[in-house]
């Protein structure tokens, strides 16, 4: 009776590729388990440091915690944020705040960043509107606005440009920006239908690029 034939190990080959198959699954599941997610009293916390600090709107401030600081979002996310928020009504950076919320913590989150944005900052705005309606005759308040309204739009250049950054070795982004930038400033066109102009023709410009990408 002969005795049973034993199976053969895999051979070097077979084995460095499973070892390899191995380790990049490992390494594509080790980030997604070892996320965290982001507190309710964080983002909470955040927007109302927004809303206390943002002079100017808050843009700055929005982006540079939850991107530069907090890296919950990446620099395309929050760029996409933004665009989505210049076609929702209402102020952007309160659009800001709701879909950061939604996208980090869902429909829970957005509350909790909308409270943060509003709540303090919306009674400290009262007051101070109120004040300013009182005494806004007085030299010394006007030079303090004055003062505040030139740093405030330097701030939002800055953090234009910063949006920019990204997309600066796409040569239609960079011309659809500056369009833009120029019928803004130097035309009586109102917002939307500067939106409505170059949106999709953006739009377009972006999908030949990936077109000839491929």
């Amino acid at each position: 009776m002969s005795a049973p034939e034993i199976e053969p190990w895999p051979d070097l080959v077979h084995w460095e590729v499973l070892t390899r198959w191995q380790t990049k699954a490992a390494s594509e599941l080790a980030p997604h388990d070892s996320v965290t997610p982001v507190s309710l009293s964080a983002l909470f916390v955040a927007f109302l440091t927004v809303s206390l600090f943002g002079f100017g709107g808050g843009l700055v401030w929005a982006r540079r915690i939850a991107v530069d600081r907090r890296r919950w979002l990446s620099e395309a996310d929050f760029a996409d944020i933004v665009s989505l928020c210049q076609f929702m009504p209402g102020p952007n950076i309160v659009g800001i705040a709701v879909c950061t919320g939604a996208k980090l913590r869902g429909g829970i989150g957005a509350i909790a960043a909308l409270c943060g944005f509003i709540l303090i900052p919306w009674s400290v705005g009262l007051a101070l509107g109120t004040l300013y309606l009182e005494y806004a005759h007085m030299p010394v308040l006007r030079n303090i606005l004055g003062g505040i309204s030139a740093t405030a739009a330097g701030l939002l250049i800055a953090a234009g440009l910063r949006l920019l950054a990204p997309h600066r070795n796409r040569p239609a982004a960079v011309l659809f920006a500056a369009l833009a930038f120029t019928l803004m400033a130097f035309s009586s066109l109102p917002l939307l239908a500067v939106l409505f102009c170059l949106v999709p023709l953006s739009i377009a410009a972006a999908g030949i690029e990936k077109a000839w990408a491929r």
